[in-house]
């Protein structure tokens, strides 16, 4: 009977303790984690691609990487049609902005289209700072668009459903980031949180 009491006794001890660890939140989800952490991104620094860029804005006008100097240089690759994966990048991106807040203006997100023929300068115009007015597209031709995905060593592949005229376009979905030398340094992977894009631009500024 004794021995059954304690028992009893010992056994609730436990369950308490485990309780009590449930209740404490993953080390990853803190906020001193967050702040303490390096990069949540790849570390990219000194790769010998992703090294230029010639194409046009929706405004007719020419642009490079190098017009943004001065500027951390946020590069995403999608088009307008994307269903899914350009638009919720592009809302994250702009909640990232909005988490740096004054220091955003010292940040530039450009936006290439992987869908010449559809993404006019109009399109773009129209879909690009729908997200953010800071928000930039650029497209060039087919010739210019397939050299540059090259460059950045973006995949995509144009899937046409039988029996219909519409298609889509299967494409990588990470981030290039330069720092304000124009330098290449990190490559966000699609899915990454607003927090920890926010976190990884900061430390370029």
């Amino acid at each position: 009977m004794h021995f059954f009491s304690v028992f009893t006794k010992f056994l609730g001890l436990i369950l308490i303790i485990l309780s009590l660890t449930a209740c404490k939140p993953a080390a990853e989800k803190t906020t001193e984690n967050l702040s303490a952490a390096k990069t949540f991104a790849t570390d990219i620094t000194g790769a010998d691609f992703a090294n230029t860029l010639s194409l046009t804005d929706y405004n007719g006008k020419s642009t490079s990487l190098s017009d943004f100097k001065g500027k951390v240089i946020v590069l995403f690759f999608g088009y307008t049609h994307c269903p899914d994966v350009c638009p919720t990048t592009m809302f994250d991106l702009n909640l990232a902005l909005k988490k740096i807040g004054s220091k955003a203006n010292q940040i530039q997100v450009l936006f290439v289209t992987l869908d010449p023929v559809r993404d006019t300068q109009q399109v773009l115009a129209k879909f690009v700072p729908s997200f953010n007015k800071s928000f930039i597209g650029l497209r060039g031709d087919e010739q210019q668009t397939a050299e540059t995905a090259k460059n950045f060593k973006i995949f995509y592949s144009k899937q046409v459903e039988a029996g219909k005229s519409d298609y889509v376009i299967d494409h990588s979905a990470g981030l290039y980031v330069f720092d304000k030398q124009g330098k290449i340094k990190l490559y966000i992977n699609y899915g990454q949180k607003p927090d920890e894009i926010a976190h990884d631009l900061k430390g370029l500024l």
